[in-house]
């Protein structure tokens, strides 16, 4: 497939073909692979939140391996420090001068693993790369390849000596999300694929990375009518105005729903977005980023609930759907993170 014959259909087909192939790996998380595909394409990031051994790892490798693309794992540690990922400065003794030397975040894919254990001066270091997709190393800024994915994971157990990511480096990341445990057919398939060697040694590339390119770049021309990009701003505006609610999403929200929305219209083989597209990336874009006050926690208020009351209180524009919608099931239905 060339770069330059990359058009809504195009989109779709080699979009399919790299969820198809993960899937021979990751295996009953379609929803999940989809988004995470979804990330890659929107130039954003992912949190994966969730309990050792559910195959986060095995995803960032599988999404790399997929697309032609190189892939690096951190392990995150409280005596990390911002130079074991940036990368930096080494003597070299011969010449008597420094060269850099990159950090792992010089690469396509990066798994960041147990991000909430580095300090809070670790985990600032990812900022700029994250927001800019550059690196300031001794004053001078190197930019990052392309794509550019981080996934990062944090587990909810096991919270001792941890440092939570501040609600500035939550906003980020575009998804959050759970892989959760498989089912009990699905967990008996990965148990023998896995049973002798990791399936994903023998997972091949399906597309090369300038298709990649191609396809991140076609996303963004994908068209938005004004009523479509005011019913992303009254959801977000929405989330602020709620009781319960002590910090709603922020202008980036708009821009994550508006980037996810773009994207998963194309990979439904569609030029254009519809509400549907919006509300099935809702809950993934505005989980992290809206923040309960105490008085609705200990009322047992959730989350969900807020992002219920949001979608129930913005009715969608009925003249920017299709005849009968217009939209497939995948597109439809809402995504769980």
């Amino acid at each position: 497939m060339a770069p330059a014959s990359m058009d809504a259909v195009a989109f779709s087909a080699a979009f399919e073909a790299i969820v198809d192939n993960i899937e021979t790996v990751i295996k009953g998380k379609t929803e999940v692979v989809r988004l995470a595909l979804v990330a890659i394409l929107c130039e954003g990031h992912i949190l994966f939140e969730d309990v050792p051994g559910t195959g986060k790892s095995m995803l960032a490798r599988a999404i790399a391996q997929s697309i032609h693309a190189t892939s690096a794992r951190v392990q995150c540690t409280p005596d990390m420090l911002p130079g074991d990922i940036t990368g930096s400065s080494i003597l070299d003794q011969k010449r008597g001068t420094f060269e850099f030397r990159p950090g792992p975040i010089f690469t396509n894919v990066l798994l960041s693993d147990e991000i909430n254990r580095a300090t809070p001066k670790t985990q600032s270091a990812l900022l700029e790369a994250m927001a800019e997709r550059r690196v300031s190393v001794d004053g001078v800024t190197r930019d990052l390849p392309r794509p550019f994915l981080v996934l990062a994971t944090q587990n909810p157990v096991e919270l001792a000596g941890t440092f939570p990511l501040p609600e500035a480096q939550l906003d980020r990341f575009l998804f959050k999300l759970s892989m959760g445990y498989l089912g009990r057919c699905t967990e008996f398939e990965v148990m023998f694929d896995n049973s002798v060697q990791l399936s994903i040694e023998d997972l091949d590339a399906v597309i090369g990375n300038d298709v990649v390119n191609a396809m991140i770049d076609y996303a963004t021309t994908i068209e938005v009518a004004p009523e479509v990009g005011y019913y992303i701003v009254d959801l977000v505006h929405a989330s602020r105005k709620d009781p319960s609610v002590a910090m709603g999403g922020s202008p980036r929200a708009s821009i994550a729903l508006l980037r996810a929305s773009r994207c998963l219209a194309a990979s439904d083989g569609r030029d254009h977005v519809y509400p549907d597209d919006v509300r099935a990336v809702l809950r993934p874009v505005m989980a992290h980023r809206v923040i309960l006050n105490p008085d609705a926690m200990l009322r047992g208020d959730t989350i969900d609930a807020v992002l219920e009351r949001m979608t129930s209180a913005v009715k969608p524009p009925l003249t920017a759907r299709g005849p009968g919608s217009g939209v497939s099931p995948k597109a439809r239905k809402p995504v769980e993170a």
